[in-house]
């Protein structure tokens, strides 16, 4: 099964915690199942990522949104695997755009193969993900072509970058659009596809939007404060890579965010240099431009904890309300 989200377990009323952790099982099967290809190869690298694990995030918030309604309708874990495939048809595609030797702890599918079969396979996937959703009827079509089409568009708005633009402004659009757009549509589907009346359907859309910016804001976040792999990466990747997160855009855009020094050694792009690496690091964790990342991570997970106020009170509410919480102080 899945690894769950560290912590989140200890946070879930039981009920709905067995329930989700039955539901994700079963997505488990369903991904093999739906990666699965007479053709070994195309099997093979399908079924790669699947096999590194990863959090199911998606489908764990199709799961608990589900949980407002009807939550064993059997249109749901196709719903979920859909969501799931399209991501991991995202992650295909980005290793070969971030010319990526690593996923998951293991090696990508471009270093492994190559990375025209990397994006084959990410094809692949998004084209069983367009048949599962065909599957579920007209809206869950409509929904998934929205869905890619705005998550293309965030990743065309991180390649291009801000063109003149405020970065932050431009990277927090981006973050929503390539991330946090596919969570949004899963617990748009969690709530469809249970038969939560139109209403409720939205709001959880809109704590979908909140909660999936908040959640990749708290990854890259991640990334700079853990002193371990919490993130699932070395911690400062992003830095080593010169990624811009939401801390470094911070620290180079406000002169008291961050020290002279600090904004010299971020300016320089990637930092592969392990003495200029380990010191812009120590600098980032220190500044108040991560206390300001933090505070707008917790900023989009009231946001999302205010649309779940609007819901039916019950487990459900009060597992989402934690979630939220969890997500908020992941950080530190």
């Amino acid at each position: 099964m899945a690894a769950a989200i560290p912590g989140l377990s200890d946070l879930v009323d039981p009920s709905v915690r067995d329930a989700v952790s039955g539901f994700l099982a079963d997505v488990e099967t369903g991904l093999y199942a739906a990666v699965a290809s007479p053709d070994p190869l195309i099997a093979e690298v399908a079924a790669h990522l699947v096999r590194a694990g990863g959090k199911r995030f998606r489908p764990m918030v199709v799961a608990l949104c589900a949980q407002f309604g009807e939550p064993n309708r059997p249109e749901l874990r196709p719903a979920a695997v859909l969501m799931e495939l399209t991501h991991l048809a995202t992650l295909y595609h980005d290793d070969v755009m971030d010319e990526a030797s690593l996923r998951r702890g293991a090696a990508s599918a471009n270093s492994r193969w190559s990375n025209r079969l990397a994006v084959y396979v990410g094809d692949f996937l998004l084209a069983r993900a367009a048949s599962m959703a065909a599957g579920l009827g007209d809206e869950a079509v409509r929904l998934q072509a929205a869905t890619l089409s705005q998550l293309v568009r965030g990743q065309l708005a991180e390649t291009v970058g801000p063109r003149g633009g405020d970065p932050i402004r431009h990277h927090l659009r981006a973050v929503e659009d390539k991330t946090a757009s596919l969570i949004a549509t899963s617990a748009r589907f969690g709530g469809l596809f249970s038969g939560l009346p139109p209403a409720h359907v939205e709001t959880l859309a809109a704590f979908g939007t909140a909660i999936g910016i908040a959640f990749q804001l708290s990854d890259d976040l991640l990334d700079i404060a853990s002193e371990s792999a919490q993130s699932g990466k070395t911690p400062g990747t992003d830095l080593r890579e010169g990624v811009p997160t939401l801390p470094v855009l911070y620290a180079l855009s406000d002169p008291s965010a961050g020290s002279p020094r600090l904004r010299e050694l971020l300016s320089k792009g990637p930092l592969t240099d392990d003495g200029e690496h380990g010191e812009a690091l120590a600098l980032l964790r220190e500044s108040a431009a991560l206390k300001q990342a933090r505070e707008t991570v917790q900023g989009y997970a009231e946001a999302a904890r205010r649309s779940v106020g609007t819901l039916p009170a019950g487990a459900a509410r009060q597992t989402l309300e934690q979630f939220c919480h969890y997500i908020a102080d992941r950080t530190g």
